[in-house]
Order: C-alpha cells, then structure tokens, then sequence
C-alpha cells in the first residue's frame, strides 16, 4: 500500500495544479514495469476548450509516446478520481494492466460507482484498486467546487 500511496500523492499534486488553473482537479501519472513515472496528466479542458482534455488521457498519450507504443502492458495508472466512460475507455484499448483511484465519482464513475466498464465483455480487463488516499482525493474536489460556490 505505500508505494501506492507515493504515487497517488504524486496524481494528487497535479490534481492541484489543475485546481490552481480553474480546472476540476483531477490528476494521473501512470508508472512502468519499472516502477518510473512515465506518463503524467492533469485536467485540461477549460484551458484547451477540448472536452477529451481529461488527466487520464493526457498521462496516457504521453506514456504511449515514451514507450513508443499505443500497448501500455506492465504499467499502473494512478488517478485521484474514479476514471469515467471515455478514460474508463481508453484504459482498456491502451491495455493498462491495473488501475488505481482514489475517491470515488458518483456523476460518472466507471470502476463501479456508476457502472463497472471493465466488468463488460471487452477484451481487456484491468484489475482496479479504489480508495487510495480517498479522503485526501475528495477533499481537493470538495474544497475546488465549494470555493467556486462562495464566488
């Protein structure tokens, strides 16, 4: 669990950042078979105007580009939010063989908050590790949308 726990805090330090720039703070990192951060993303949409801007995609395409591959075989993705539908997605077709969230996403959770994508009949199934540092993950979203309300 420690180790988990060291790149979450990691994700965690992006999901900042992105709350630091006005975008709901949602931070990745994926590690490799080596255990080296390779991949890293924050959320992006409001800056790029993109609504694929999402931490998980980023961290992913830049994996694929220090890997020189689309196959992420080996490597962990760590994220501070339950991914949804389209990361949910392309954690699947990037083959990313296991995932780690921390707080859970009652809108559209996609590890079994809302439905569990990697349950369904695809060809690739990652194993999921939910709750790492939850309380720590959901406080940097609670705190983001509620000094949103106070402006």
């Amino acid at each position: 669990m420690p180790d988990r726990e060291v790149y979450m805090r990691r994700a965690l330090g992006l999901a900042k950042e992105a709350a630091c720039a006005g975008e709901v703070p949602v931070g990745c990192v994926i590690a490799g078979p080596d255990g080296e951060i390779i991949g890293r993303g924050r959320n992006f949409r409001e800056e790029t105007g993109d609504a694929s801007a999402h931490a998980e995609l980023l961290a992913i395409r830049e994996a694929c580009s220090v890997v020189g591959d689309w196959r992420l075989e080996g490597c962990t993705l760590y994220v501070t939010l339950e991914p949804c539908p389209m990361c949910a997605g392309a954690i699947i077709n990037s083959r990313i063989p296991t995932v780690v969230y921390g707080a859970k996403d009652a809108l559209t959770g996609s590890c079994g908050s809302v439905l569990n994508l990697f349950e369904e009949r695809y060809g690739h199934k990652p194993a999921i590790y939910g709750g790492v540092l939850k309380e720590e993950c959901a406080r940097v979203m609670s705190d983001f949308f509620r000094e949103i309300r106070e402006k």
